[in-house]
């Protein structure tokens, strides 16, 4: 089996080779190729797919489709569990003096320190690392000291493609993320996400904001208002019954405020109840069975208050 970072790497190689095209920048800093999806670059639509692709390791398709509020970001996999949460879920806080990052992508499997990668044996090896950046500025080569330092010395080539959430390229991949807040709430709820074998999700695109801050809380709004999961499991139906109603965002205390005031009202990303973070609509499709239930719904309304002030 290819592992998630050569199925990343062979990825950005052909972003490399349609750079100009796709309005991203290649850059090398000190020992790591960083290509720039938004920062100082313009990117695009495509550099975006691209970027979430590369996110999801290239286990995922990622397209854009017309929805019900214009551009939807439709992401689908048959190999959910590498693609979301071995790779694509942002479980690496990037740290290095004033630098911070959330970051996401295969390098995550290599260095294997967080619980859920142990946890679901999604740690891996080889001699390349991809990773997702989200942040506004470019790392430094301390930046890339500190990243390499957790990484395992056997890692010869690393790639960091950055792109900041109010960038058309750095929307697209938060938004992508769908499915993956799905498997990861169902995890935090002690669901045995293996049963899970295929995953699809929507979710509209928002306009791109002006500022981090803005783009942060009208891409968590996408995500927790406005996108609807399918997922293909195989288990028991009473399990479904159980679990279910507590995988959609409305089952948390913070649902039905926009994520801006949630994030002024707590002041701290981290005292926001995590078990907001998921779709707003999830249907679990039972193969073992034959049997569908779809839990939570959309709230257009709040949707356009967050996208258009309205």
């Amino acid at each position: 089996m290819t592992s998630m970072n050569d199925r990343a790497e062979s990825l950005a190689d052909e972003l490399e080779e349609l750079a100009d095209e796709i309005r991203v920048q290649v850059l090398t800093v000190g020992s790591a190729r960083v290509i720039d999806c938004g920062v100082h670059a313009i990117g695009g639509l495509q550099a975006g797919l691209h970027l979430a692709r590369i996110g999801l390791a290239d286990l995922a398709d990622v397209s854009l489709i017309n929805g019900h509020m214009g551009a939807t970001i439709a992401v689908t996999t048959d190999a959910p569990i590498r693609a979301c949460l071995g790779s694509q879920y942002a479980g690496w806080q990037v740290q290095a003096g004033k630098f911070f990052a959330m970051g996401s992508g295969p390098m995550r499997a290599l260095s294997g320190r967080e619980d859920i990668l142990k946890q679901l044996k999604l740690t891996e090896d080889s001699t390349c690392a991809v990773g997702v950046l989200e942040t506004r500025k470019l790392p430094t080569e301390d930046v890339i000291a500190a990243i390499r330092e957790k990484l395992p010395a056997t890692v010869e080539r690393l790639t960091l493609l950055v792109a900041p959430a109010s960038s058309i390229a750095g929307t697209i991949q938060v938004v992508a993320r769908s499915v993956e807040t799905a498997l990861h709430k169902l995890h935090e709820l002690k669901f045995d996400v293996h049963q899970v074998v295929s995953g699809f999700g929507v979710a509209p695109m928002p306009p791109i904001a002006a500022t981090e801050l803005a783009a942060i809380g009208r891409t968590n709004d996408a995500i927790l208002y406005g996108a609807r999961v399918t997922l293909w499991v195989n288990c028991d139906d009473a399990i479904i019954d159980e679990i279910g109603p507590k995988v959609p965002s409305n089952a948390s205390k913070d649902h039905g405020e926009l994520f801006a005031g949630l994030y002024a009202r707590y002041g701290d990303f981290y005292k926001i109840d995590p078990l907001l973070f998921s779709p707003a609509e999830v249907t679990f499709v039972n193969l073992k069975t034959g049997r569908a239930r779809t839990f939570g719904q959309t709230d257009a309304a709040l949707l356009r208050k967050s996208f258009f002030g309205e």
